[in-house]
């Protein structure tokens, strides 16, 4: 745990602080308290000047998406989080739902409101019981209580909140695929445009947020925007959870402010590369569809959106999977190839075959029977991917093999010729 700024997980060591009486006497819903005084578009504003990027994984900016809801539109607005967390290596969504689940339903009361909602939806990883059930009893004692409701806190202002369980589809996490699994309908993506914001839920303006960014909202309220601008560094502005996991000595959820450099994260907080530093043999630093960094670059790379894009990958969802010299790095390639080929909604062709040929073509490598022409192929095929999908999960396939194939070509070419891994 991070010994520096606390803002999702202050309160979460505070005995049974997933109960409304312990995280009453710490603070919790005076911030929607404040907000119903302010305008919609105050709270936007605040948002905004907050600078904070969407945590889900594409990093858009919160308030921008929010400013996106139009104006005199007579149609029902509808706030719904993103809470399906299923991009492989991330846990961090789930800590936050675990054991304060009152923050996120103070979040998304004070962006309904901001937002003209009335209505709000928890879109929750269907593998995930006990933390819908920790939601659901909080949502409850919050409805008790007047911060959920009609009239809350006497202002007049109207927010009803509702859980809805999916069903284990990893492609519901991309934001209109999971519309689409609210309404009913086959999880799949929808062809954009139009935009959530304009035709979203029941084909009404709909803004739709991730658990970390929405539970970010109820401090930036409290503190103000400019306060939290200056946590971060430039254009990564906050702090972050960073869900570490893999050969390190102590694997789990850490917020930090953004821009810490990746070995500090590793090294002060997770307790170091298992086998030392010298045995580290590459970082996913955003989740499994992010694509590898060796050990080189992640002497100094810094952990914010910038530095990790510069260097080729992606912050994503800030799962950090930490992989060290005993592992075969085609033998992980094949493992996350197949997961992609399996959660493939199959809307999009390129995905469809391109996934399935990915997985096939590197695990055939991984058996000890690839050909050298393979590693043409497998560059071609995520070309043929990549940008040609709805949905980014055929990038998401594809980051990975380039990742690999850029920093560990001679080991993925020693497997091809000697029909095995250089990994004892």
């Amino acid at each position: 745990m991070s010994t520096g700024t606390q803002i999702l997980f202050k309160r979460i060591h505070v005995a049974n602080s997933h109960t409304l009486a312990a995280v009453t006497a710490l603070g919790a819903y005076q911030s929607l308290e404040k907000a119903l005084g302010m305008s919609g578009e105050e709270i936007i504003a605040q948002v905004k000047k907050a600078g904070i990027r969407g945590r889900g994984g594409a990093g858009f900016p919160a308030g921008l998406k929010w400013s996106f809801i139009p104006k005199n539109d007579p149609r029902p607005r509808y706030l719904v989080c993103n809470a399906d967390e299923g991009e492989p290596g991330t846990c961090k969504d789930r800590d936050i739902m675990r054991y304060d689940p009152h923050l996120l339903i103070e979040g998304m009361a004070i962006a309904g409101y901001a937002v003209g909602a009335q209505q709000g939806y928890i879109y929750i990883r269907g593998e995930f019981v006990h933390e819908a059930e920790r939601l659901e009893s909080a949502i409850a004692e919050a409805y008790a209580a007047g911060h959920l409701g009609a009239n809350l806190h006497g202002k007049g202002a109207t927010f009803h909140l509702a859980v809805h369980r999916g069903a284990g589809a990893y492609v519901c996490g991309e934001e209109t695929a999971l519309l689409e699994s609210i309404e009913g309908k086959k999880g799949q993506p929808r062809v954009k445009p139009p935009f959530p914001a304009n035709v979203g839920l029941y084909d009404c303006p709909t803004v739709i947020n991730n658990v970390e960014t929405l539970s970010s909202v109820p401090e930036i309220i409290a503190q103000g925007g400019e306060w939290y601008s200056k946590l971060g560094v430039t254009n990564s502005t906050g702090t972050k959870i960073f869900a570490v996991s893999g050969h390190v000595n102590k694997p789990g959820n850490y917020e930090v402010e953004l821009g810490i450099p990746l070995k500090t994260l590793l090294e002060e907080y997770a307790g170091g590369v298992k086998g030392g530093w010298a045995n580290l043999k590459g970082v996913i630093p955003g989740g499994s569809s992010a694509p590898i960094l060796p050990p080189a670059v992640c002497e100094t790379i810094t952990m914010d959106y910038d530095a990790i894009g510069k260097a080729g990958s992606m912050l994503g969802s800030g799962a950090v999977i930490v992989v060290n010299k005993s592992v075969c790095i085609v033998r992980a390639l094949a493992r996350l190839e197949r997961f992609y080929r399996h959660e493939s909604c199959g809307q999009c062709t390129p995905c469809r075959e391109g996934t399935g040929w990915l997985s096939q073509i590197v695990s055939r490598i991984e058996a000890g029977k690839g050909r050298m022409e393979d590693l043409d192929l497998l560059t071609d095929i995520c070309k043929n991917i990549s940008g040609k999908t709805i949905c980014a999960l055929g990038d998401a396939a594809a980051g990975p093999v380039q990742g690999v194939l850029r920093h560990f070509r001679d080991e993925v070419e020693y497997h091809i010729k000697n029909g095995r891994c250089m990994v004892g």
